[in-house]
């Protein structure tokens, strides 16, 4: 079987966030028809693992099942040193069901003052998944490390992006031009592995 993305191929981005949507288009090239999990109406699974790679692979491999096509998933969150390691793969339960990151990033800012712990390192991580309908599944992932801020800054990006700055930065995801956050994002990462593992 050969496990590579031709060019003009179909690919079912497994995500319902139309935000990732641009990202993933920018990051994979403009030579495949990407399709939305939400555009075809496919319900999200339980993200019931405990690492990163384990939701996308989980997630994948459920949009190609169900879509009969090739399916790529990205499971990603930030991670808080003082928090040990939180939110992680919870980062977008603790937005709520209305998705909500200013509560999300209010939530992180009162847990790190309740801590008094004044260390503010963190990383982002993008595990991606594909996964043909009938088996195989490929994962990477990518992370940058970086230092956050209060109060947020910028309205670009999503998610926590604005108050995360990228080691050698001064600005956050949140403020940068969105080719510059693209070159060097953890999704960045993940995905110059999975071309060169797919495409390249």
């Amino acid at each position: 079987m050969n496990l590579k993305l031709i060019k003009g191929m179909r690919i079912v981005a497994a995500t319902h966030n139309p935000g990732k949507v641009p990202e993933i288009a920018a990051l994979l090239g403009q030579d495949y028809e990407i399709l939305t999990a939400g555009q075809l109406a496919l319900p999200e699974p339980e993200e019931t693992e405990t690492t990163f790679g384990g939701n996308a692979m989980l997630k994948a491999r459920h949009a190609a099942r169900l879509s009969g096509e090739v399916a790529l998933a990205d499971d990603s969150g930030l991670s808080v040193a003082a928090l040990d390691g939180a939110p992680g793969v919870y980062s977008a339960r603790w937005a709520g069901p209305s998705k909500d990151f200013a509560l999300a990033i209010r939530k992180v800012e009162t847990r790190l003052e309740e801590r008094g712990d004044p260390d503010r390192r963190a990383w982002f991580t993008s595990a991606l998944a594909v996964a043909w309908p009938d088996g195989p599944c490929l994962v990477v992932e990518g992370v940058v490390e970086g230092a956050l801020t209060f109060p947020p800054r910028g309205d670009r990006g999503f998610g926590y992006d604005p108050i995360f700055i990228p080691d050698g930065g001064t600005q956050t995801f949140g403020e940068m031009e969105p080719a510059e956050k693209d070159a060097i994002s953890h999704r960045a990462r993940a995905f110059a592995k999975l071309r060169a593992a797919l495409i390249d």
